[in-house]
């Protein structure tokens, strides 16, 4: 089942109605958890914009160079064979998400809250749920997320994750949404990807598959596809395109790549559509939008927390 809503109206600030009706809807806090690479004050502009809207926010205390942290999976023998799990490796990370919802519990006075994950923050927030409980938790909202692991046994496509998005497709909670726990995730089609050797065209028109079979709560939302960035087969093509293909060394040391096994396929520029869609779901899907606050423009170049894309996933967070 697919939802057609109107286009994305791009403006660098929220909507004067947006903003003077904030102050009579009811929205409960959120936390940001950060992506990969990312540090708190690259969601500074989410923040406010949610502040803006009436949101109560706190974003997880996380630098840059925290990330080098990983590197201690390296010594793990699961690294090496491909069987690594998301603890100890990331507790440091977990712990900073829980001080952040310990925060927000407070300013929810008893209410529950909303987690936003962007990125790798996104399945780092599902193995949080899964190690410190969710009874608290009402939404959680993920932004270009990879969600899937690798196709395992694909010629080209190397698990450089080494086994964490396998761990948390087995043993984290699987995704229901009902009004208790809202699962809903945002992927964004800023750009289609290439093969590393093709004379085609990029197809200018490439819609998203919706199994007529899926059930309702897996539902894939499209904004103006035709007005998606369509590309010739460039090497920037070529390029992301193998970055969709792959798996990121994301959580360690690189900031390119998710997976899905192909490189022709749309993506927000790291991480392909489909990757970014999470199966119980409420799955949307974004033309034009960026995956990164980084390198970002809220006109040009517009992110999933710029606050135009903002006001088209800000209702999600209301009680």
């Amino acid at each position: 089942m697919a939802l057609a809503l109107p286009p994305l109206n791009f403006k660098p600030q929220c909507s004067s109605s947006s903003s003077s009706s904030s102050s009579s809807t009811n929205y409960r806090p959120a936390v940001i958890l950060p992506g990969l690479g990312n540090n708190t004050g690259d969601y500074k502009k989410l923040e406010l914009t949610l502040q803006e809207y009436g949101v109560p926010t706190v974003v997880a205390k996380v630098s840059r160079i925290d990330w080098l942290r990983n590197a201690a999976g390296l010594v793990d023998p699961n690294y090496w064979k491909g069987t690594l799990q998301p603890r100890p490796v990331l507790d440091w990370y977990l712990k900073r998400v829980d001080d952040a919802v310990q925060e927000a519990k407070e300013l929810a006075q008893g209410g529950t809250l909303s987690l936003i994950g962007h990125s790798a923050g996104g399945w780092l927030a599902r193995v949080y749920m899964e190690e410190f409980g969710f009874s608290h938790i009402s939404l959680l909202l993920t932004l270009g997320t990879p969600h899937l692991p690798p196709p395992k046994d694909l010629q080209g496509v190397i698990d450089q994750t080494r086994g964490l998005l396998y761990y948390v497709e087995k043993h984290c909670k699987k995704a229901v949404y009902t009004p208790e726990l809202k699962y809903v995730c945002i992927a964004g089609r800023y750009l289609q990807g290439a093969r590393l050797v093709s004379d085609s065209k990029l197809d200018a028109d490439s819609v998203v598959s919706i199994d007529p079979d899926q059930p309702i709560s897996d539902v894939a939302v499209v904004k103006n596809k035709t007005d998606s960035t369509s590309v010739s087969t460039t090497f920037r093509a070529r390029f992301v395109g193998q970055g969709y293909k792959q798996i990121s060394l994301a959580y360690f040391m690189s900031m390119f790549s998710q997976v899905c096994g192909q490189a022709d396929v749309w993506g927000d520029g790291v991480v392909p559509e489909e990757s970014a869609h999470l199966e119980g779901a409420l799955n949307i899907s974004l033309d034009g939008v960026y995956h990164s606050p980084v390198g970002s423009d809220d006109v040009s170049r517009p992110w999933y927390g710029s606050s135009p894309v903002v006001e088209q996933w800000i209702h999600h967070l209301l009680n």
